[in-house]
């Protein structure tokens, strides 16, 4: 232990990279009622903490294996350390990503001179190919984070943290990929501040250092989940395995949509937006803070920031479900008009997220609802309870992985008996009660064939719905309209609504 002391203390670290801040994050604070603060790595030249130990490594390398050029393997963020290193002291540097690496943090290490390989699905799978190509070319190997020296380099943030904050810390929270980064704070922290515990924080579908400890000893998972892309490894390292069971306190684990919700928290306190990786360790925070009482510090790392744009769609759909600040249900209405109107007013003034419906000729609706739940947990439990008692048959659907992907955007198709049918696409205003309205303003005249809506962040809301409107009652339905006054498009004639939604014109040929 003293041996890696000593090798944290004297790392070659800040040619590189910078001591970064410890942010206190006070919207997260008020809500648990207790300090939490943030680690920004996120903030290093490569929007990651991987560069301390990369460099590091480097650094200690003597000339002749500098020279023959360095090699590694790393699903991105390893990758832009090396890269960064080898322009810094100007070696080549051969570069092994698996194909499913984000392309931001491709693209980021061949702007700085690497040369990139693609190959395999997961880490492991490059891994092979990087050993391969370091044997046929003579380069010189660089670990992600079974290394001295790698370890070494991601240590000095538990330096860091404990010169940032000289009072005391309950518990200071870390991402596990394959256990490099764990290892160096965990051995630095305890050293010094045995009291402080230093927790492990893995994905659920990528929790290889847990099943280490449970077993003992190394496991290989079968396979890995790739959404939290900087942590997908099947099995962490011999050296990193020692030194975390020898001294952090325990290793827990969070799901995708805690990720999610972690990375929505990051960005509510600090404008930042984080890779889910770089969030893990928040997310494990909020999950033990909720099992353990008290008001003791707690510290997260936010270790990275290499984030493909396209995935904040994923994440935002599921931040407030991770929060549990949304429920996901299924509701069985009776199809005829007027029973929306009944199922809102049972809902009160709570806000919907989300409403899908369509038409089916059965005595009975289908329809899947999202609602905000300021009140978590508690107030889902009662939100049922009271549409359970008011005679709906309720289907909680929000642990449910596939109605939170495929079914919600699946709710749909054609409908038969429908020759009046009409389709309009409005503008809601966004908030309470802007539903009630619309049906309020319709009456029980007609009927609602189709509805579509969901909360996306705007001050309006976007929704599609189908009315039934008889010719007779045209006039009156426009004059409804024109009473409600949300902007609408009439879509009845959309190509696309003729194709997929409208039964009496739709033909194979």
């Amino acid at each position: 232990m003293t041996d890696y002391i000593k090798k944290i203390l004297s790392a070659r670290v800040y040619d590189v990279a910078k001591e970064s801040p410890l942010d206190p994050m006070p919207r997260l604070t008020k809500r648990l009622g207790r300090p939490v603060l943030l680690k920004r790595e996120d903030l290093q030249p490569v929007f990651s903490f991987k560069l301390r130990g990369a460099y590091n490594k480097m650094a200690g390398l003597d000339p002749e294996q500098l020279a023959r050029g360095v090699i590694c393997a790393s699903a991105g963020n390893h990758a832009q350390g090396v890269a960064l290193g080898a322009a810094q002291l100007g070696v080549r540097a051969v570069i092994v990503m698996p194909n499913t690496t984000p392309a931001i943090k491709v693209d980021a290490c061949r702007a700085r001179g690497a040369e990139v390989v693609l190959y395999g699905d997961a880490f492991d799978e490059a891994l092979g190919e990087a050993r391969r190509l370091e044997a046929e070319q003579g380069l010189t190997f660089l670990h992600p984070f079974d290394d001295p020296d790698v370890i070494a380099g991601q240590g000095t943030i538990g330096m860091e943290i404990l010169h940032q904050h000289s009072g005391p810390i309950e518990a200071i929270f870390v991402p596990i990929g394959g256990g490099g980064l764990a290892a160096g704070i965990a051995t630095f922290v305890k050293y010094l501040r045995p009291e402080t515990k230093v927790i492990g924080v893995e994905p659920d579908d990528a929790a290889s250092m847990k099943a280490a400890f449970d077993a003992g000893g190394l496991v290989t998972l079968p396979s890995v989940g790739l959404f939290a892309d900087g942590t997908a490894v099947r099995q962490v390292g011999e050296e990193t395995f020692r030194l975390c069971r020898e001294h952090l306190d325990e290793v827990i684990t969070v799901d995708t949509d805690a990720m999610c919700a972690a990375v929505k928290d990051i960005f509510d306190d600090t404008r930042a937006v984080s890779e889910p990786s770089g969030a893990l360790s928040l997310a494990g925070a909020k999950a033990w803070a909720a099992e353990h009482g008290g008001g003791g510090t707690l510290v997260a790392i936010s270790s990275g920031a290499n984030l493909n744009f396209d995935r904040l769609r994923h994440i935002a759909e599921r931040a407030e479900i991770g929060e549990e600040r949304e429920v996901l249900i299924g509701v069985t209405i009776p199809e005829r008009p007027g029973a929306y109107r009944a199922f809102i007013a049972a809902l009160g003034p709570r806000a919907i997220t989300e409403f899908n419906y369509r038409y089916a000729r059965d005595a009975e609706a289908q329809i899947f609802v999202g609602i905000n739940l300021p009140g978590g947990k508690p107030e889902k439990r009662e939100l049922i309870a009271s549409l359970t008692a008011a005679g709906y048959r309720v289907l909680d659907m929000s642990d449910n992985e596939m109605a939170k992907v495929h079914v919600r955007y699946m709710v749909g198709g054609r409908a038969q008996g429908l020759p009046d049918e009409r389709l309009y696409r409005f503008q809601f205003p966004e908030r309470p009660g802007a539903l009630m309205k619309f049906l309020e303003a319709l009456g029980d005249g007609f009927n609602i064939t189709l509805f579509h809506y969901r909360n996306h962040g705007a001050d309006y809301g976007r929704v599609l719905a189908g009315i039934d409107v008889p010719p007779a009652e045209r006039a009156r339905f426009d004059a409804a309209l024109d009473v409600l006054a949300y902007p609408y498009v009439d879509e009845t004639e959309n190509p696309a609504y003729r194709l997929f939604l409208d039964n009496a014109t739709s033909s194979a040929g």
